[in-house]
């Protein structure tokens, strides 16, 4: 085939690979190599072809074959890292990664970000801001590249070069709305020093409803409450936040449902039965809501020198996915992985984990509560720690994140209220059916009151010596990429505790749903409202 059909062949495929045509790009593909068996992008699009369709364990061969014919070339070198980690195959798809990033500077610099993001999603993040830095020699205006290392920054805990670096992408792209917010988020604002009206100005220019209001609003919501402008803040807050909930397509319902379906699927005839798991003590699954205290937990613990922190992965989930193949709908993924081989379960996920000296390590992926079924099953040895906080902080705490991706049901307060009682549902039933060697719940109000207390009952519920170095945990140089990065660079504060009670005019739907479920609503002092 002449190189010019080549060529616009394999345009046609990048184009139905586009717009998710994943069987056709597959058969173009396959004719295409008909023509041409070793073509190497063509058996590179074949592989992605197949991967939007599901069949991995056929996208890894087609990947592994692009790799032979071309092997330092970038694409297939990278779809074979994806699909190595997809799989569980970390330590490979790092080995690879690591060899692409030591080649990276041969090629043009958005590849040094393409390495970085990997390494980010790994956990990685000092070589994910080597990367960036490296990128940045290369095109020291570029505006994305120097966004993409003020995250980097931030999750080493490099706070003052974050900023700066988020002023000069504001400075170069003044529309880049999440670096406002993320700038936003650095640091407690003064009235010496805050943005408030250069957010506002920004705004001015900002067309009503659309996207970009979001992460603006937020920002002006969090510099007005650190100014104490309360009800500003709240208006500020209350439009981003509808406005972004009028962006998504999501049902609360849904999410209830499946909470109730996993409820019923493991119940106490489950927990009766006898489950073959894998035998590995290091897991430990810090769970809870977001913005409940379950990166200050992960900190303390982290802190230990026999305790190592994951982060928030998607480990358990791609595991239990891989196990239980395909599926129709969320109902019959719940009934299916009540039947799974718990001990290969087990087994894939720890395969992660690597084989390093730690006694424990730490995965604090909040919404790892849905799963607690399948963890002591799968991991009978695993140790599990829940954080509770009051429900009006909780949401309050959440509605005023910027989560963007993730939390669909934090954007407005019906939604809110409704999934925190569900939530709170699940759990009572998780704390009656669980071992209880193996679940350890505690409060965040409980936390910050007396730090070294419950500190010395985390560190003795994970079965590790005592060590002072948990009472410093902000000193912990450990990456953090949560919500709460910059917060845990901070000694413990207890100001959170009931700042839910600067809006009790604005929360009234929120407080009043609670109190129609009969949901208690705390007191600063921890005693119970009548």
């Amino acid at each position: 085939m002449p190189l010019q059909d080549v060529g616009l062949a394999l345009e046609r495929i990048e184009a139905m690979l586009g717009k998710g045509e994943s069987r056709a790009a597959e058969n173009a593909a396959r004719a295409l190599l008909l023509a041409s068996p070793e073509h190497h992008d063509a058996q590179v699009l074949l592989g992605h072809a197949l991967r939007l369709q599901g069949r991995a364990g056929e996208a890894l061969d087609v990947a592994r074959h692009a790799q032979s014919l071309a092997v330092k070339h970038p694409a297939s070198r990278m779809l074979l890292i994806d699909l190595l980690l997809e799989q569980g195959l970390r330590d490979e798809g790092l080995e690879i990664l690591d060899q692409l990033a030591a080649d990276a500077d041969a090629h043009p610099p958005r590849l040094l970000q393409d390495v970085a993001q990997r390494y980010t999603m790994l956990g990685l993040h000092v070589e994910a801001e080597g990367c960036h830095a490296r990128a940045l020699k290369q095109q020291p205006d570029n505006a994305q590249f120097i966004y993409n290392h003020a995250t980097s920054l931030i999750a080493l805990g490099r706070l003052v070069a974050a900023e700066a670096a988020l002023d000069r992408v504001i400075a170069l792209k003044p529309d880049d709305a999440d670096a406002w917010y993320n700038r936003a988020t650095l640091r407690k604002q003064t009235s010496e020093h805050h943005h408030v009206q250069a957010i506002e100005a920004q705004l001015g220019k900002t067309p009503a409803g659309t996207a970009p209001r979001v992460a603006l609003g937020y920002a002006l919501a969090k510099e007005l409450e650190d100014l104490r402008e309360y009800p500003r803040s709240f208006a500020a807050l209350k439009e981003a936040a509808d406005t972004r909930r009028r962006h998504l397509r999501y049902r609360v319902e849904d999410d209830l449902e499946t909470m109730q379906l996993i409820a019923a699927a493991f119940d106490g005839a489950f927990f009766a039965r006898e489950h073959r798991g894998h035998d590995d003590a290091r897991p430990l699954f810090i769970v809870g809501l977001p913005r409940s205290g379950t990166t200050l937990v992960d900190r303390i613990l982290s802190s230990h020198s026999t305790i190592r922190s994951r982060g928030e992965t998607s480990d358990l989930v791609m595991a239990l996915v891989r196990q239980a193949g395909k599926v129709a709908n969320k109902a019959e993924l719940v009934q299916r992985s009540t039947t799974l081989d718990f001990a290969d379960l087990g087994q894939a996920y720890c395969a992660n984990l690597g084989d390093g000296p730690e006694q424990r390590l730490i995965d604090k992926t909040p919404v790892n509560f849905l799963y607690l079924g399948i963890i002591a099953a799968a991991l009978p040895n695993a140790r599990i720690i829940h954080l509770r906080r009051n429900p009006m902080d909780a949401c309050y705490a959440m509605y005023k994140t910027l989560f963007r991706m993730a939390y669909p049901f934090s954007y407005d307060l019906g939604d809110l209220a409704r999934y925190w009682i569900a939530y709170d549902r699940l759990m009572k039933h998780w704390k009656k059916v669980l071992p209880a060697a193996q679940f350890l719940e505690l409060s965040y109000e409980d936390l910050v009151a007396d730090q070294e207390g419950v500190s010395r009952r985390l560190v003795d519920f994970v079965g590790v010596p005592w060590q002072d170095e948990c009472l410093a945990f902000e000193r912990n140089p450990e990456p953090s990429l949560t919500a709460s990065a910059a917060q845990v660079r901070q000694p413990i504060y207890t100001s959170s505790v009931a700042l839910w009670r600067r809006y009790e005019n604005e929360l009234v739907p929120l407080r009043a749903a609670f109190e129609a479920a009969g949901v208690a609503i705390e007191h600063p002092d921890n005693g119970a409202t009548p």
